[in-house]
């Protein structure tokens, strides 16, 4: 029985949270919530609150064992990004992108 839950709009970059990601993929869900606490990455901790919250999701069902869950697939979409201007030298305003993510977890039974 498949569990998910899903972060929207988290002010991290894709990218980041990519590298953060394919660490904990496969793992059992203890051993990666283990892992995601003393990494010292910003999205690790919004990572563990997503996959903490699939885990609480999947405890909704009697049949499901929370000892034997995995993460089977995380994905990391982009989200909209925040567009600001910063002012340069002369004149001249050069164009900030703060990049937002939607993070997808699925944990399943071993």
């Amino acid at each position: 029985m498949e569990a998910r839950a899903v972060g929207k709009y988290i002010r991290v970059s894709p990218q980041k949270a990519r590298l953060v990601a394919d660490v904990v993929r496969g793992m059992n869900a203890d051993q990666a919530i283990t892992t995601l606490k003393f990494m010292p990455k910003k999205a690790a901790g919004i990572l563990r609150q997503v996959i903490e919250s699939a885990v609480a999701n999947a405890t909704q069902n009697e049949q499901v064992d929370v000892d034997s869950l995995f993460v089977k697939k995380i994905f990391i979409d982009g989200g909209p990004s925040l567009k600001r201007i910063r002012p340069r030298a002369m004149g001249r305003a050069t164009g900030i992108i703060k990049r937002t993510s939607h993070i997808t977890v699925i944990l399943d039974e071993m």
